[in-house]
């Protein structure tokens, strides 16, 4: 076994609480009896489960801070009354020990255990006051038996199988001891009680705790002050806490800091029987001569002098587990131990305000707030928020406010989403119960993140701006006790507010992420839709026109929140449902709303109908109705108004967004289950035939006139708008409206004298009524007429698209291609899936013309060249977002026509050829398209992604000729390409074993198809092509290299080259394929080699002696053995760019595995002054190589892990390691320092 150093107590010197001259220790005596607290001494421990203890630069400070205990001067004072209050015995005999405490070691010897007390608190089945009370009674018995027993249950419950026998009690140190059970701590793996899995030890550490605080409970009156137990168990716990092994260190300090906290209970207790003494005390000295007790004043400051000893004793014990655990463990490496003793400390400040709310204390909070790990930040927030929640005790914690109160500001912007929580939640109470401390700016800076995605962070700033602007000038007043309703004053006060804060703000364009925040602290001012709707109707209100568009969509807003109950779009919640209560509260907010808002929703229209802004908005309102109200309630007068404002409302406006609104609030009232389904059914058919005699009568016009003034065209465009709006939610088929539209959409292609204004929505218009024919036909059995009628219909509408292709305009372009990407996909090969045979006679698969034409507009408008987005603020960023989602769209439609075997799937290349170059505008997409292409033939796929790299080098040929092609630009990004095409292969390198021959295979009959002129000693043109295919080489097995080396060779024969000058693409390519036989020759610097990705081909053959049978079929007949896996952890995935940068400067596999142990040890050598905090050769031999080994293992894992990122189809699951997490498995520091933080 390796030694390790001293530990951090040899820095700390005789300041140490820890050191033998600690107060305590001069209190307990010096006896062998007495356990030391020292752990200065050296450990002997194995390396590969022991944590590193190298104590950081902060020590003296926190000591020095420490210093200032306010228990220091009562412990010194208490020294010598505890030493002679019960001197301690040097040898300790067991007098009687119990049966159940003695157990047979390896040795032979008998030793008392913890066992029954360890079970029965790992049961957690008994009640913990009996298991307490049984142990006093044996320690009663035998007082060091007794006391062995406990601390061997201590022992014990940190998963060391050890014991601590009476002769180890009699002769050993503390340190002796501790060192003892460190090499008996022969753990199997890295859990212990407090950390292993399973439902035995779930509960472990709540029954660990309870024990200890029963413990302090029940000695209180007795042992406690005894000066023997709870002085050596205090002793033995600050020692085990200064320990390396981490179980060790977990455990104790968690049992410390429970114990002080028990303590702290105590010394309340204490203080509170001292007062009311000395309230007795006072009250007996001031009577009167005749009745004044002497002897019950004498009895009286006999109490006090003893409640003032024993407050002292417990001051001393919390003081010695203060300065020798709290201040060390606080910043300990492990955060589950810094979040132990942070949680402490802030119930000792709220239980014993009176000693421990100080800036002495507060401090460490403050300090660990900049802690890096989310659990013990949240643990400071929450520690604070049970000290802010008192107004009582705000004026003490004025400076540590001044102090940090950036810090909580700054942590509202956590990556943590619970941690900005708890800090907002904090902020809130420091707002509410210390006025003027957060400034503007301070508020300001919080302000936006109330539209943050998180609705738990959103609501938790909504609440802090409630009682920021809200709830001063809003809330109710008391009077007496009795609590007035809300005034329509202060109701409309709050709206005018909220108006303020959003539109003077212009922190967002929504103001249904505003309403979604505030509605858990102001849901029921925000369900006040008298009051929104007075504001709204109001003739004489001082409201500009944004105000009312905000105040309309905050109504809206507020309606949708109370009917369906869930966020906004985008907003992220953990809420899975409803609770009954809820869903009962929601119902009933449902029928009210419903019950105010239809007498009032036709005048709402009637105001704002000249509105476009205003108008959208107010017909969503029907979607959150109960429409059933208008029939149960006789409100059909109502309706009649709303479909005449409807009606009015669409021959007015042309918007998409009104006119889309308008469409589906009549779509939602035609509902034939209603009682007035006909009078909504006969409203419509009116407006349809005004729509459609205006639109017949402004045709004709158009088809008879050669040119049109700006008014007609508006107006027949317009119409045509309002029918494709209205045909998109209802079925206009009776009106006929096909033959007329495609009149005039022949007349556009024929002549070209039609605005793009009027073609946009007659492609549309058409469109629609193609669909509507297709659900009849669907629907019914449809006789082979209907069916070719359709058809005819489908296949014409197809044509004019494709002329609109070539259109001038590029909106009419564009929206010919989603149409048509539409019709071919819905009629094509699948239209007859799922019993739907009788359709077969409107399948359609398009021409090579139409697929040619479809790819061509997909280079023009899609693959152009990449534009970078900007901040998006600005109008322009903001076109240019629209633009990149319309790109998105079109390429999208295009890859569905290919899946569903519309298109050829050779089509697939004019995408897959983009993939790298276009990666961050559509590379999902495109990799979505490659999975499922994969998915359907692999083979196919694989021939297409050579085919698109064969398109790409054919075109770079073509443009710069073959001199000095390589070197191009454009030729390294077909490398990046290829390398990325090679990735999606994934780990399956048995199951792509014959698509990966086959892909090399035809690359070299590619790059050898075009040959020079007979004598010529000049590459073939395509011979750089090999330098591609050589990014696909580390998928081949080492036999199947060999047999494509001499197929290389064997078609190389054809060509004629000068002798001793090879080509240099084919030099890159033969050592891509070239197997790396020795280990020296790819691990030149000494290192062992990892198995996982060495495969044992056959023996070593010239290849002259292979067969031409072999040669030419490439049989995959030889299934290599199975890889040896050195390490079942699956790490964590890396970026896609770490294997690019690695494999850049390298085109061949000889290359690139040589790279792999210089990497691993470039990498430890990196890693270990971050990671271990110690120069690797300090760490001793053994556990060197041991390290190197796992680094090596763990390089070699890293391609295999990145490979996966890359995979479409393979998807590991499994425990997520790193090699940093190893590292500190191994060596951990015991203590960081606190900058780290």
């Amino acid at each position: 076994m390796a030694t390790l150093w001293s530990s951090s107590s040899q820095l700390h010197g005789s300041s140490s609480p820890s050191s033998g001259s600690s107060p305590l220790r001069r209190a307990m005596g010096t006896g062998p009896r007495s356990l030391s607290a020292s752990s200065s001494s050296s450990v002997a421990v194995p390396r590969d489960d022991r944590d590193s203890d190298q104590t950081s630069e902060g020590d003296s400070e926190s000591l020095s801070a420490g210093e200032g205990s306010d228990f220091e001067d009562n412990l010194r004072r208490n020294v010598k009354k505890r030493a002679a209050k019960r001197p301690l015995k040097t040898t300790p005999v067991a007098k009687r020990p119990k049966k159940e405490s003695q157990m047979v070691r390896a040795h032979g010897q008998k030793e008392p255990p913890a066992s029954d007390l360890f079970a029965a608190v790992k049961a957690a089945k008994s009640d913990m006051q009996s298991l307490v009370d049984e142990w006093l009674d044996s320690y009663k018995q035998d007082q060091d038996a007794g006391f062995l027993e406990l601390i061997n249950f201590f022992i014990r419950s940190c998963g060391c199988k050890g014991t601590v026998t009476p002769a180890m009690f009699k002769k050993m140190s503390n340190s002796e001891i501790i060192q003892h059970l460190t090499e008996q701590f022969n753990e199997d793996s890295g859990d212990y009680p407090l950390t292993a899995p399973g439902p035995s030890w779930k509960k472990f550490q709540g029954s660990f705790c309870e024990f200890v605080r029963t413990l302090v409970y029940r000695c209180q009156y007795s042992l406690l002050y005894d000066g023997f137990p709870m002085d050596n168990l205090i002793s033995l716990l600050t020692g085990l806490s200064d320990s390396q092994v981490r179980a060790f260190r977990h455990t104790s300090t968690l049992a410390a800091m429970k114990l002080m906290t028990s303590l702290v209970r105590v010394a309340l207790q204490l203080s509170l029987h001292k007062d009311n003494n000395q309230r007795q005390y006072e009250a007996e000295r001031n009577k009167g001569p005749g009745q004044r007790a002497p002897e019950r004043l004498e009895s009286l400051l006999e109490k006090r002098k003893e409640l003032q000893e024993h407050q002292e004793e417990i001051e001393g014990m919390m003081n010695a587990l203060f300065r020798g655990v709290f201040v060390h463990r606080y910043r300990d490496v492990l955060p589950e131990i810094r979040a132990i003793c942070i949680e402490e400390i802030g119930s000792w400040m709220q239980s014993y305000s009176t000693s421990f709310l100080t800036d002495s204390y507060l401090k460490y909070i403050g300090w660990t707030l900049h802690d890096k790990h989310r659990e013990v930040r949240l643990k400071c927030l929450k520690a604070l928020k049970g000290l802010y929640g008192n107004r009582d005790w705000t004026a003490r914690l004025e400076l540590f406010t001044s102090r940090f109160k950036d810090r909580l500001v700054s942590m509202v912007m956590d990556r943590e989403y619970d941690v900005a929580v708890e800090a907002v939640r904090l902020l809130t109470l420091i707002l509410k119960n210390m006025e003027g401390v957060l400034t503007e700016a301070d508020c300001e800076s919080i302000y936006p993140v109330v539209y943050a995605s998180n609705r738990a962070l959103a609501s938790a700033v909504g609440e802090f701006l409630y009682w920021k602007l809200f709830y001063p000038e809003c809330e109710t007043r008391t009077v007496g006790e009795r609590e007035r309703h809300r005034s329509p004053r202060s109701q409309r006060t709050f709206f005018h507010l909220l108006l303020s804060f959003f539109v003077e703000s212009e922190l967002h364009y929504h103001a249904a992420y505003l309403v979604d925040s505030l509605w858990d602290c102001a849901g029921p001012q925000l369900k006040d839709w008298e009051s929104l709707t007075s504001l709204l109707l109001e003739k004489d209100q001082n409201l500009g026109d944004v105000q009312e568009s905000t105040l309309t969509e905050i109504l809206v807003s507020s309606v949708r929140q109370a009917s369906e109950g869930h966020p906004p779009v985008g907003r992220v919640t953990v809420r899975k449902g409803l609770t009954p209560k809820e869903r009962k509260i929601q119902a009933d907010d449902k029928v009210k709303l419903t019950e105010h808002l239809i007498p009032l929703l036709p005048q709402l229209l009637a105001k704002f109908s000249a509105d476009a802004e205003k108008v959208a908005p107010l017909l969503q309102l029907l979607n959150y109705f109960d429409l059933n109200i208008y029939c149960t309630r006789r409100l059909e007068k109502h309706l009649e108004l709303l479909l005449q404002q409807l009606q009015e409302v669409v021959v007015k406006h042309a918007e998409p967004a009104v006119l889309e609104a308008g469409a589906h609030a009549l779509y939602l009232l035609c509902n034939p289950e209603f009682t007035f389904f006909s009078r909504v059914d006969f409203a419509r058919s009116q407006l349809v035939d005004l729509l459609t005699d205006r639109f017949l009568q402004e045709l004709e016009e158009q088809l008879q006139s050669s040119f049109l003034d700006e008014d007609e065209v508006y107006s027949l465009a317009a119409t045509l708008k309002r029918l494709s709006a209205f045909y998109n939610a209802h079925d206009l088929t009776r009106w006929e409206l096909y033959e007329p539209c495609y009149r005039l959409l022949q007349k556009a292609v024929d002549t070209g004298e039609v605005p793009h204004q009027v073609i946009l929505p007659a492609l549309t218009l058409v469109y629609f009524s193609i669909l509507w024919t297709l659900t009849h036909v669907s629907e019914s059995g449809a006789s082979q007429k209907q069916l070719l009628g359709l058809k005819g219909r489908m296949v014409a509408f197809c044509e004019l698209c494709q002329n609109c292709l070539s259109d001038v305009n590029p909106e009419i372009q564009e929206q010919a291609f989603v149409l048509l990407s539409d019709l071919l996909l819905i009629f094509g090969p699948q239209m007859i899936v799922g019993g739907r045979e009788f359709l077969r006679p409107l399948v359609f698969i398009p021409e090579a013309t139409l697929q040619s034409e479809l790819a061509s507009f997909l280079m023009d408008h899609v693959f152009i060249q990449p534009g970078g987005l900007g901040s998006g603020h600005s109008q322009e960023d903001h076109l240019q977002i629209e633009q990149l989602h319309q790109r998105r769209r079109l390429l999208a439609g295009f890859c569905k026509l290919v899946l569903y075997g519309v298109l050829e799937m050779d089509a697939a290349s004019d995408v897959f050829k983009h993939y790298n170059k276009f990666y961050s505008d559509y590379g999902d997409i495109i990799k979505e398209t490659l999975t499922r292409a994969r998915q359907i033939d692999r083979s196919h796929c694989s021939r297409i992604l050579l085919l698109s790299l064969k398109q790409l080098y054919t075109e770079l040929l073509q443009e710069q000729g073959p001199q000095g092609l390589n070197e191009l630009p454009a030729f390294i990004e077909m490398r990046d390409l290829a390398r990325r095409f090679a990735l999606s292969f994934g780990p399956q390198q048995l199951q792509n074993r014959d698509l990966v021959v086959m892909l090399h295979k035809e690359g070299i009959r590619f790059s050898l198809s075009e040959l020079p002129p007979a004598g010529s000693s000049r590459q073939p043109p395509n011979l750089a092509f090999l330098e591609l295919l050589s990014e696909f080489s580390p998928r081949l097995f080492h036999q199947d290299k060999q047999l494509l080396l001499s197929y290389l060779e064997k078609c190389l024969q054809r060509v004629s080259q000068a002798p001793g000058h090879p080509w240099g693409p084919v030099t890159t390519y033969c050592q891509s394929l070239s197997p790396v036989e020795s280990t020296a020759e790819a691990n030149p610097q000494g290192y062992p080699r990892s198995k996982k990705r060495r495969i044992e081909g056959p023996s070593r053959r010239h290849r002259e002696d292979i067969s031409a049978s072999q040669e030419e079929s490439l049989q995959l007949n030889s299934i290599p053995p199975t890889p040896t896996l050195t390490s079942t952890a699956v790490k964590s995935r890396q970026p896609l760019g770490g294997l690019e940068e690695m494999e850049e400067g390298s085109g061949s596999e000889l290359a690139f595995t040589q790279s792999q142990p210089l990497l691993g040890a470039q990498r430890l050598r990196s890693s270990s002054p971050q990671h271990f905090q110690t120069p690797l050769n300090s760490l001793g031999p053994g556990l060197g190589n041991r390290l190197t080994r796992l680094s090596l293992m763990e390089e070699d894992e890293e391609e295999l892990e990145i490979q996966n990122d890359s995979s479409e189809e393979w998807q590991g699951t499994g425990k997520q390691s790193s090699p940093s997490e190893h590292g500190l498995d191994l060596l951990d520091s015991a203590e960081l320092n606190t900058e780290d933080f």
